[in-house]
């Protein structure tokens, strides 16, 4: 399950102001206007502009099972048995070439990116393959090196619009690449950014497979919870952001996976006050997925949103989120994205059907006591509520969810050096633990996860 980055509605609550001590400028309508400059304008050639630049990650992560075996490994004869550990250990290395664009009216230009994965862990039983973190044979066999075309896609770009066709990244609430493995996914298709308006940008896409984290080719589209396994030939997004105030900021997106769901999106971000007195983040995200076409996954009918606060005073922040799902089925997202932009999207993505949960956050930024780069992170998470016996498909596995419930803590840390020639290098532990009653999707495990990645310039 992934952590997601929190894309939020605003409310204003204007009896803060007068508690943070600072100038509201909540209210500065923010017009919409043309940018005054031309991005062709600065293009300096193909060859000219070129870059050739990279990263490399070192994930590590150790999952225990508490009370039961949660994994399942093959031994070398076949036969598959229960265990209770899970340990997955990988090396991925990221290089990236761009192209300038040619100057003119419309510029052109390419990227094209090389991945690379090396299992630094290649013990059957101890990677419990096949799974999302270490690329296995169907046997569990570790693929001890792979390579691919992570990225290969042609740009054409006028003024401050980009139309973008191959593989390649794009992120939205709706569709959006996942990179929380060593290596993320990717897309392949055509999207269209347009960015000519100082507060207001575009997005369109229509992409017919799908590069997944451990996979060395490409996929059809399937869904995070489908018990059936459908497939969808494509995805299709349409979408805006738009700030309408200094302090508010606003997403409406649009996905179509053929033949499976219609989804819409709303969600924003609004900053009321000072965090060096008092600040505070409202948000709310809100989901709408209804079954398009043939129906393959079943019929959907399933609305769901978060809302969340923050309040911020100098290094520390506090957060309090609360998550609902209505309708008999899991809130869905297509596999191998990060297309969950809700509060609660933890180790768990508190997403079963009728589910209810909260979380409380904190957060300490050392920068304030003269250690920038360094946070230090915990929450709290609890789901209630989880029913699916009224569920009337077969898409998902929910009619013996009854009363279900769950609940996970977690702490973290989490280091960026900022200068010399490591400068950009980010160190990150977390520690989390999920506990959840008989029939929840996510059980009972431990996990502790370590990660660093180091960006480089070659070009």
């Amino acid at each position: 399950m992934k952590r997601s980055t929190t894309c939020v509605l605003a409310l204003s609550l204007s009896g803060l102001a007068g508690l943070a001590q600072a100038k509201d400028t909540s209210h500065e309508y923010l017009p919409l206007t043309l940018k005054p400059d031309n991005a062709q304008d600065a293009a300096t050639g193909f060859i000219e502009g070129q870059s050739l630049s990279g990263s490399t990650r070192n994930w590590y992560a150790r999952e225990r099972a508490v009370n039961g075996s949660q994994f399942r490994y093959y031994k070398g004869d076949g036969s598959r048995h229960d265990s209770h550990r899970r340990d997955n250990w990988v090396q991925g290395t990221i290089l990236d070439y761009s192209s300038g664009f040619t100057q003119g009216p419309v510029g052109f230009g390419v990227q094209v990116a090389g991945y690379n994965a090396i299992a630094l862990e290649q013990g059957r039983a101890a990677v419990a393959g096949p799974n999302n973190r270490t690329l296995t044979h169907s046997d569990g066999d570790v693929i001890g090196q792979w390579s691919k075309i992570g990225l290969a896609n042609f740009k054409a770009r006028i003024s401050h619009t980009t139309l973008t066709a191959g593989r390649h990244s794009i992120n939205t609430p709706v569709f959006a690449f996942i990179g929380n493995r060593a290596l993320p996914s990717s897309f392949d298709g055509v999207s269209l950014h347009s960015a000519e308006l100082d507060n207001l940008s575009f997005d369109l896409g229509s992409f017919e497979r799908v590069s997944t984290r451990t996979e060395q080719g490409n996929s059809k589209f399937t869904t995070e919870y489908s018990a059936s396994g459908v497939e969808a030939d494509r995805v299709n997004i349409a979408g805006f952001n738009y700030q309408p105030l200094r302090s508010l900021t606003t997403s409406l997106y649009f996905a179509n996976v053929e033949d499976i769901w219609n989804q819409y999106y709303f969600g924003a971000s609004h900053d009321l006050g000072d965090s060096s007195v008092l600040g505070l983040t409202t948000g709310l995200n809100y989901y709408r997925t209804r079954d398009h076409g043939s129906s393959k996954q079943g019929p959907i009918d399933n609305d769901t949103f978060s809302l969340s606060f923050t309040l911020a005073h100098q290094a520390h922040s506090l957060t309090f989120a609360y998550q609902e799902v209505s309708g008999n089925e899991y809130f869905d997202y297509v596999h191998d994205t990060n297309a969950i932009f809700l509060a609660n999207s933890l180790y768990s993505d508190y997403n079963g059907p009728n589910e209810k949960s909260v979380q409380f956050a904190y957060v300490l930024n050392m920068a304030e006591y003269g250690v920038p780069g360094l946070r230090f992170n915990l929450y709290n998470a609890r789901g209630w509520g989880i029913d699916g016996t009224h569920y009337r498909g077969n898409g998902y596995d929910v009619r013996n969810l009854d009363g279900e419930n769950h609940h996970e803590w977690g702490i973290g840390a989490s280091y960026a050096v900022q200068s010399g020639a490591l400068k950009d290098t980010s160190i990150r532990a977390t520690y989390s633990a999920h506990r959840a009653s008989r029939a929840q999707i996510d059980g009972n495990v431990d996990e502790l996860r370590l990660v660093t990645t180091i960006p480089f310039n070659l070009l």
